[in-house]
């Protein structure tokens, strides 16, 4: 049994999808989460063992809208969706979805196959794998289109609304990261196939409702930044042995155990919460709980603009002039001191 199986316990192993691996791009200094995840530990019933279980993921209408958006762009071979891509209804269409007698590999084999060939122009359903810290991850992207000269394009389908040819920004920066996710297992794919992996590009074609209707609008986005962090961080996932080596032999985060050994556990491995890991990772509620009084609590740039001064009270005591700050500390207490100085010119 490897180290990894040994913390995960007698659970089974929780697989990644392109939403997992998109988040590890939010926070990649994180040691816990790299473990936690390499580990194959679910997250969210680690979180409600240990009695901090929070509200993480899509809701029931996201979904259901979600859904019904896709099969309306489906529908009778894609032709709502061939209209909004600008693809020649003549162009072959390949739909490889799955039936209750399918295997994950028959259906990766027969995506290789139609890519090797390049017999279809939009393939649907097809199945990607990418390694992640030696586990085969299997992935699903919404659509790949041969496009520009018979070079391949991800098409990634969101619900969310853009409005005004506007939408938020962490709602297309999330997208872009998954469809990166998606480039990456396609160009490895192409590899292995003795292809050139240059064939897909950077370029990824998002498809979402415009204004408040459900009318479709397709926008291009360049996902070569996302490609980069997304290479890097799993660069350092595979080598998290060296991280998993460090901690206590005897350590384990079996969900069997009761939740005082796993807090227990769970402090032994260096977090790095932020604000933003709320919206990323199924542990956050009690990693804020846990950095609660420190400034990383208050935002990476807070964290950023204070280095060295890990507690809130640290913090109030230099600003206020009743602690001597260390010599790494000097620059960061005069800000502090000419922040409190205004504060009370504005607010006497």
């Amino acid at each position: 049994m490897s180290r990894l199986d040994q913390l995960r316990g007698s659970g089974r192993a929780k697989r990644h999808n392109a939403r997992t691996i998109a988040a590890l791009t939010g926070n990649p200094g994180c040691d816990r989460r790299a473990v936690l995840d390499a580990a194959g530990i679910d997250k969210l019933k680690l979180a409600e063992r240990v009695g901090f279980p929070g509200g993480f993921g899509q809701s029931r209408f996201a979904l259901t809208r979600g859904n019904a958006f896709e099969a309306m762009l489906k529908a009778d071979d894609c032709a709502l969706l061939r209209s909004v891509l600008e693809v020649d209804l003549g162009v072959g269409y390949q739909d490889l979805g799955a039936d209750d007698d399918d295997t994950l590999g028959s259906r990766h084999d027969r995506t290789a196959g139609l890519l090797a060939g390049a017999t279809a122009a939009l393939i649907d359903h097809p199945l990607l794998t990418l390694d992640v810290a030696g586990q085969t991850v299997y992935l699903e992207p919404d659509l790949i289109a041969y496009a520009h000269q018979g070079r391949l394009q991800v098409v990634e389908i969101k619900s969310f609304a853009i409005v005004d040819g506007q939408a938020e920004s962490a709602k297309v920066s999330g997208a872009a990261v998954q469809a990166a996710v998606y480039v990456l297992a396609l160009r490895a794919l192409l590899e292995r196939l003795g292809l050139d992996p240059s064939l897909v590009s950077h370029e990824v074609v998002l498809v979402c409702p415009e204004n408040f209707s459900l009318r479709p609008v397709a926008v291009v986005l360049d996902v070569r930044k996302q490609l980069s962090t997304l290479r890097r961080q799993l660069s350092r996932l595979a080598s998290v042995d060296a991280l998993a080596a460090a901690l206590p032999d005897d350590l384990s985060f079996d969900l069997a155990l009761d939740p005082a050994s796993l807090v227990t556990a769970l402090g032994h491995i260096e977090p790095r919460y932020a604000p933003e890991c709320l919206s990323a990772c199924e542990l956050s509620v009690f990693c804020r709980s846990e950095a609660a009084g420190s400034t990383a609590a208050l935002g990476r740039s807070v964290r950023e603009s204070l280095g060295g001064i890990e507690t809130v009270g640290e913090v109030l005591a230099l600003a206020s002039g009743e602690r001597e700050p260390t010599e790494e500390q000097a620059e960061a207490a005069a800000m502090l001191r000419a922040a409190l100085r205004l504060r009370t010119e504005v607010l006497p």
